[in-house]
């Protein structure tokens, strides 16, 4: 038997989890952010697929949504909740015989080895309907990155193989950015060089990718166009590589000092997930999001890896320091990173 990996993408999350809570919504549109108040500013944490025909999307502004779904139902947050309806899917996976590498509340991947993964896919979608009344899509390849695309073409509620035998035909006609792992930014510089599609991708010469974007990044990159992945499905506990905290202002921070406040304070609240982790920081980064929607992030390496609330504040306050705060703020963040 060979080996394959599953990607389980459960569909609309967060939203079916309130559905499965209120099932009267089951028809109507739901989107769930923030405190539930689409007048305050705040972004859409998911929406259900009725919402999402009118265009609703994950992160778009919650006054966004309103504007487009006036009649939808806006729902607060509640973490608990759908931490433990994750768990519930992440123990029916673990009921196969699989390695099961958790990606978040809402996906994850499963090692496994099958004659027929497809009827495996199936298999395990219908039993995490069963066990928890969730939906998710599968995807099925032979390797991560595959099986990770696959889900996508699976949505909703569907099963798709993506393999080498028909990666060029299904991938090859695609943007660059349909790939795992390529954001704007590095689609927009592969466009500069006449890269624009998978296919190209994936024929270019790795000496001027490597010339381009480092001597291990642009390979990587162009590995990427091809499908292949030797990374291995792995149900080693998740180390984080850093904690953060973030607060949008329902009114502009218009006041440097009143900013540099907000920044010490969250640093502060930094620290309890700091402390609860045990690990020193060695990098403080402060994200600022200016009106209308203009984000940048500063960072700054500390002199030692430390868990001393005065330095890693000193250091988030260097980082502010780098900013022209010459614009109204409505989003202040600061992360601080482990060594």
């Amino acid at each position: 038997m060979a080996r394959w990996v599953l990607h389980v993408d459960l569909d609309e999350f967060i939203a079916a989890v309130e559905v499965l809570r209120h099932p009267e919504l089951a028809d109507k549109p739901v989107i769930v952010g923030g405190d539930g108040d689409p007048t305050k500013r705040g972004v859409v944490s998911t929406a259900n697929y009725v919402a999402r025909r009118f265009g609703v999307g994950s992160a778009m502004p919650l006054r966004t949504a309103f504007k487009r779904v006036p009649e939808a139902v806006f729902l607060p947050v509640d973490a608990p909740a759908y931490l433990e309806a994750s768990g519930g899917v992440m123990d029916v996976l673990r009921s196969f015989p699989a390695v099961v590498q958790v990606l978040g509340w809402d996906e994850a991947f499963m090692g496994v080895t099958a004659d027929d993964p497809e009827a495996l896919a199936h298999e395990v979608q219908a039993r995490v309907l069963e066990r928890t009344k969730l939906w998710c899509s599968i995807g099925v390849g032979d390797s991560k990155h595959r099986a990770k695309l696959a889900s996508g073409f699976a949505k909703p509620r569907g099963v798709f193989v993506l393999t080498a035998s028909n990666w060029t035909e299904v991938m090859g006609p695609q943007p660059t950015q349909a790939l795992w792992g390529i954001g704007a930014k590095t689609s927009r510089k592969l466009e500069a060089l006449g890269i624009r599609r998978v296919e190209q991708l994936a024929a270019a010469d790795d000496a001027m990718m490597a010339a381009e974007f480092g001597p291990n990044t642009g390979p990587w990159i162009r590995r990427l166009g091809t499908g292949e992945d030797d990374a291995e499905v792995s149900d080693a506990p998740h180390v984080a590589r850093g904690h953060g905290r973030e607060r949008t202002f329902q009114q502009d921070l218009t006041d440097p000092e009143e900013i540099r406040r907000e920044v010490s304070r969250l640093a502060h609240e930094l620290m309890e997930d700091v402390r609860a982790e045990g690990r020193p920081v060695i990098r403080v980064t402060v994200k600022v999001r200016f009106v209308p929607f203009f984000t940048r992030q500063h960072a700054v390496k500390l002199a030692e890896p430390t868990e001393d609330d005065a330095v890693i504040e000193e250091g988030a306050q260097r980082a502010l320091a780098r900013f022209e705060l010459d614009r109204p703020v409505r989003l202040l963040g600061v992360r601080g990173e482990f060594s």
